[in-house]
């Protein structure tokens, strides 16, 4: 932990002077597809991760926060981002791209069935209108919930996945929270053929009617 701390701290004199703090207003599509593009890098090396996006995550700090806030889109973002998002805990990001925490505590986690403590934090934070984006170590996915709900699953293996990033999530701004909540996933899937897990779509093996779900999402949105 002392040596990961070390090289957080080098980073951050590297890559972000006082000039370069700053306050931006980015859609959350661009944030979310930005934390995608780090999750599938991480979840490809087997390294586990959580990230939250909202306003409204009720969290606690465990670890001292030797690196300042950023924002998603500075200069060096990316591979701070991969660093702390590793250590235990949860990334706290809000719905500007600014980096609040690392390594925090999801606060009232309830248990998410069948897995542990990290998809119980995802699951937790999403319910109030936050998302959040889980790296799997064991299995290579990407995870996304929104409103207390997992909806997509992204496989990290899948070669050039990142390709596809901006169609997923440009998905999940057109599908949003309220055309899942109330029609469900599944109910979109038979007539597209998209690969599911029970009520989850699976994105890896062939990216199943991309063009099409998102017009069929805006029809029903």
């Amino acid at each position: 932990m002392k040596k990961k701390i070390k090289k957080l701290n080098m980073l951050e004199k590297k890559n972000f002077s006082a000039k370069q703090k700053r306050k931006v207003f980015i859609s959350k599509k661009k944030i979310e597809e930005k934390i995608l593009n780090i999750a599938v890098y991480l979840a490809r090396k087997g390294e586990g991760a959580l990230f939250v996006i909202g306003d409204k995550v009720d969290y606690s700090i465990l670890v001292k926060q030797r690196v300042e806030k950023f924002n998603l889109f500075d200069s060096g973002a990316d591979k701070l981002l991969k660093s702390i998002a590793t250590i235990d805990g949860s990334v706290i990001i809000d719905k500007e791209g600014n980096v609040l925490a690392y390594g925090a505590m999801i606060k009232k986690t309830r248990p998410f069935v069948g897995y542990g403590t990290r998809h119980a934090a995802a699951f937790t934070a999403s319910m109030k209108g936050n998302t959040s984006i889980l790296c799997s170590e064991e299995e290579h996915k990407v995870k996304i919930f929104k409103n207390g709900r997992l909806i997509m699953q992204i496989d990290g293996l899948q070669k050039n996945v990142e390709k596809e990033i901006p169609k997923i999530s440009s998905i999940l701004e057109s599908l949003g929270a309220g055309v899942v909540g109330t029609i469900g996933v599944a109910a979109l899937a038979p007539a597209l053929g998209i690969a599911l897990i029970p009520g989850v779509i699976v994105f890896g093996a062939g990216y199943y009617a991309i063009k099409n779900l998102i017009k069929h999402a805006r029809k029903l949105s």
